[in-house]
């Protein structure tokens, strides 16, 4: 099973589009930004379109087309990030329902959903500590 790498590619394209508008940019394209992230324009158009929903980016058409951040780095964090492209919980349960006569059949959700809800609180507390801006800051020193 592989890890899902969502996150980090959002988190990868509004950075990228942050740093790129702060160096006096008035747009990005998502030619430019696949080619940071490595990976085909398409695959960054869904994932803007995703983040566009959320707020977090617009669009301009026409002439000058690109994508550009709705709000500053500092003020988009990695929880709003993670609520734009993931919008359910991380795990889930039986896709349907175990025998409700086996005793694991039985008490495997309600013992699960106790571990996944903390989990889940973490996650979130620790994706809201973390904005788009220490990202940046992050990158630049290893640059």
């Amino acid at each position: 099973m592989s890890a899902n790498s969502k996150l980090t590619v959002a988190a990868h394209t509004l950075t990228w589009i942050g740093l790129y508008q702060r160096r006096g940019n008035d747009v990005a394209t998502s030619e430019q930004i696949a080619t940071s992230v490595n990976t085909n324009p398409v695959v960054i158009r869904r994932l803007l379109a995703e983040l566009r929903r959320a707020g977090l980016v617009d669009s301009r058409r026409g002439a000058g087309a690109g994508w550009m951040l709705t709000r500053n780095l500092a003020s988009i964090s990695l929880l709003d990030v993670y609520e734009a492209i993931e919008p359910g919980p991380i795990f889930g349960m039986h896709p349907s329902p175990p025998d409700p006569e086996c005793v694991v059949g039985h008490g495997i959700g309600p013992a699960m959903t106790t571990v996944y809800d903390g989990i889940e609180a973490t996650l979130r507390t620790e994706l809201a500590r973390t904005t788009l801006e220490d990202v940046l800051r992050d990158v630049l020193k290893t640059a």
